[in-house]
């Protein structure tokens, strides 16, 4: 579904992306890993044309995206949720969730994917009238998750979504990213918490100073020498 071939991303001088070629098949999770400033934002950005690419390309599809305008990338099917959540604050949760699905015009689908959010997080739906910004940083992860998913996006792109929660916060997520992942969503995640991202994935990919050093089945890099060393405190 996702192909990216030599990627490269550079902030002015400093090179943030050095070539890097990794593939999202459909309906897999998998996990992009590594230490702060690896260059795993910034990939997700390029893919997400938040950002420009310097070289390299990727195909999402079948199409190519690096020339699609960034305003055109949802409507293609992929969806960031970014680091740092990112949600609207001065309007409500409902309000939210509906500027997920802008692209949309099926209003009964999109309030019927509204209870869908909802159920997976009853927190929202207490809170539904509530402004953005006055929730807790664990209920602003899951309003970014939810108005993500409103748009009905083929690829999910998740950027650090356990970053500065709770750990009943952070397991409350996972377990909601596992549960998509499960209906068959395809999800590139981006998690600094190796161990979960390894354990909530299929394959990952490591990142180092922007370029991939290891790559394989999750399971088999929870139990790598090197990534237990590095990245499990081991």
């Amino acid at each position: 579904m996702l192909e990216v071939t030599g990627l490269h991303v550079a902030y002015g001088g400093i090179q943030a992306v050095r070539s890097i070629t990794f593939h999202v098949n459909q309906g897999e999770t998998v996990a992009l890993i590594g230490a702060n400033g690896a260059g795993k934002t910034t990939t997700l950005k390029a893919i997400s044309r938040v950002i420009n690419a310097i070289g390299g390309d990727v195909h999402f599809c079948g199409e190519k995206m690096l020339r699609i305008p960034p305003h055109d990338v949802i409507a293609r099917g992929i969806a960031l949720v970014p680091e740092g959540r990112g949600v609207f604050p001065r309007l409500t949760v409902a309000e939210n969730l509906r500027m997920g699905a802008f692209i949309r015009d099926d209003k009964a689908e999109i309030a019927l994917d509204m209870e869908r959010m909802y159920g997976y997080f009853p927190r929202l739906k207490e809170r539904c009238s509530q402004l953005a910004g006055t929730l807790s940083g664990g209920e602003q992860q899951m309003l970014a998750i939810g108005r993500a998913l409103m748009s009905r996006p083929k690829l999910l792109l998740l950027d650090e979504p356990s970053m500065g929660l709770a750990p009943i916060m952070v397991q409350k997520i996972f377990e909601v990213i596992r549960a998509v992942a499960a209906e068959g969503m395809t999800i590139l995640l981006i998690e600094q918490n190796a161990k979960l991202a390894l354990e909530s994935s299929q394959r990952a990919y490591v990142l180092e100073s922007g370029e991939i050093t290891l790559n394989g089945p999750s399971t088999a890099l929870l139990h790598d020498p090197k990534v237990r060393a590095a990245y499990l405190g081991e």
